[in-house]
């Protein structure tokens, strides 16, 4: 009687031990089978997703600059330097907005290694630039303001990124030709293509200035 007990217990224990083998394995065959559709969707057709969800998050803690000054200002920067203000290309020209020397003096600058080591007085630049060139070409920005030329809708920061990238003389020609006279600086950027990458942000903030100047008080 003992020994058939010993073996009934010996049977059960080897079909428990079967059970849970092939059970374990059926369970890692259904993960495996069910993750790999999963894993196939992420790498192909469901990347787009992956990368709105990326693309969320980062909006989610980037500020919202929109059409706004301080965005005209950050997406101009960007074009000229990727917003480094230490930059200083094969030109010549200076910091986050690529200033030249020759425009730095208009503005009362004349120390370049101050200007590109001192971001706060390259930001006060950028907005005396603005102001004169706004002065400058007040009359234009009246009259062209809503127009079309080559086919690219002129407005007031269309009129004033050009200026910074061509001088507002150079813009006064394009717009009295109404596009027939045109400019590329030494790599190749029209004002066309300023006047159509910069449109329709809000620069009502700078006042046109004939005469400004930059003061600035070392630390």
């Amino acid at each position: 009687m003992k020994k058939n007990i010993g073996k009934i217990l010996s049977l059960v224990l080897t079909i428990s031990i079967l059970l849970i083998v092939v059970f374990y394995n059926t369970n890692t065959k259904t993960v495996i089978k069910n993750s790999t559709p999963i894993v196939a969707k992420v790498n192909n057709q469901s990347s787009d997703l992956a990368f709105l969800e990326v693309k969320q998050l980062k909006e989610q803690y980037t500020p919202h600059l929109g059409k706004s000054f301080a965005g005209f200002k950050e997406a101009l920067g960007f074009k000229e330097s990727q917003n480094n203000y230490f930059r200083v290309n094969k030109f010549g020209y200076l910091g986050k907005y690529q200033f030249g020397k020759g425009t730095l003096k208009l503005i009362g600058i004349y120390d370049p290694n101050l200007f590109l080591n001192t971001p706060e007085l390259q930001e006060k630049a950028f907005i005396a630039n603005a102001q004169r060139n706004k002065w400058v070409l007040r009359r234009d920005i009246k009259r062209f303001d809503g127009k079309y030329i080559n086919g690219v809708k002129i407005t007031e920061s269309g009129i004033l990124a050009a200026a910074h990238l061509a001088g507002p003389g150079s813009v006064k020609k394009y717009l009295r030709s109404y596009g027939k006279e045109g400019f590329s600086d030494a790599f190749g950027t029209s004002i066309r293509y300023y006047m159509k990458k910069f449109s329709g942000y809000d620069t009502s903030s700078i006042k046109p200035l004939k005469k400004v100047k930059v003061s600035y008080k070392r630390a």
